[in-house]
């Protein structure tokens, strides 16, 4: 089989398209054929050493494919089934090894590229409007860089739970596809914390240190700020004393893994995610797939905000 693996941390030209053996399941795994995986910015973060790994490491959190084998002491999967994950490294390949406790089925209504881009994205989207901050009717939400694939997902949650939306974008092509998600206000990042300021409950904001300050300006007292990533580069050190000041802010650093470090949690967002997308409630947007031997053309665009939607490696 053919897989991507990093013998160095560093640019796009660390990831190295290789061959390596067949995989066999161990005890409770399973191998699955991957029809595609997903290309988030968790990947970035573990090629470039921001998240260091143990070296050489195969790269890759997500996908979806066809169970082609499977371990001893795995009761609830079988081989042909269409299964799903997130968070398991080494997704980037032909073949992954995958615990039997970490995939979740995927519906005949749904197809295993859209399930594959939905695994990391559509459940960080899930939790955030689920669990971090339950969303209610009513609220008042800012939603950063609302093109892209998390923030189309942010969107449509958060419409879906009766939430007024407010997101953020760069340009007028962006600010089109952020309206075609449901956004109630679209804004360029110059200007939207002396538009909202004081008027939101909840901040998600996943562009880290160049949208943080506004963030907390636009929330009103008491209200929460949901930092999950750092695309423009992380956040300095917060004073704790800032955050009383300007209205007794909450602020929490959120991670996928502890919002489904439980097996009914990781079914509940999946099941959720899937079923909205059968039903015509959640729409994914794969803007781009490539070849899995062009991921470092994947990255590059990702990281240069290219795209605006989710992106794909196909084997």
């Amino acid at each position: 089989m053919r897989a991507i693996v990093i013998a160095a941390q560093g640019g796009p030209e660390v990831l190295e398209y290789v061959e390596r053996p067949d995989p066999e399941p161990g005890d409770g795994e399973v191998v699955v054929d991957v029809a595609a995986s997903g290309v988030n910015f968790i990947d970035i973060y573990h090629r470039s050493g921001a998240y260091p790994l143990n070296l050489p490491s195969p790269i890759g959190s997500e996908g979806a494919g066809v169970v082609s084998a499977v371990g001893p002491n795995v009761s609830d999967v079988s081989v042909g089934d269409t299964v799903a994950w997130a968070s398991v490294l080494g997704s980037y390949t032909e073949k992954a090894v995958v615990p039997a406790d970490r995939v979740v089925p995927v519906p005949a209504g749904v197809p295993a590229d859209v399930a594959a881009a939905t695994m990391l994205q559509g459940m960080t989207a899930h939790y955030l409007t689920h669990s971090t901050y339950e969303v209610k009717p009513g609220d008042s939400v800012l939603v950063h860089a609302g093109a892209g694939g998390m923030g189309q997902l942010l969107i449509q949650l958060a419409k879906l739970r009766g939430a007024t939306v407010h997101t953020t974008v760069s340009s007028e092509e962006k600010e089109k596809v952020a309206r075609a998600a449901g956004a109630d206000e679209v804004l360029r990042y110059d200007d939207f914390a002396d538009i909202l300021r004081n008027q939101v409950d909840v901040v998600y904001d996943g562009v880290g240190a160049t949208t943080f300050d506004g963030g907390l300006a636009a929330l009103r007292p008491r209200g929460l700020m949901a930092l999950y990533g750092a695309a423009s580069g992380p956040v300095p050190p917060v004073d704790p004393q800032r955050l009383n000041k300007e209205g007794s802010l909450f602020l929490t650093r959120p991670t996928l893994v502890n919002y489904i470090a439980e097996r009914e949690e990781l079914l509940w967002r999946a099941s959720d995610l899937f079923g909205w997308i059968a039903e015509g409630q959640l729409k994914i947007n794969i803007s781009q797939r490539y070849p899995l031997s062009e991921a470092g053309r994947a990255h590059e665009d990702l990281a240069a905000r290219r795209t605006t939607g989710k992106l794909l490696l196909i084997p």
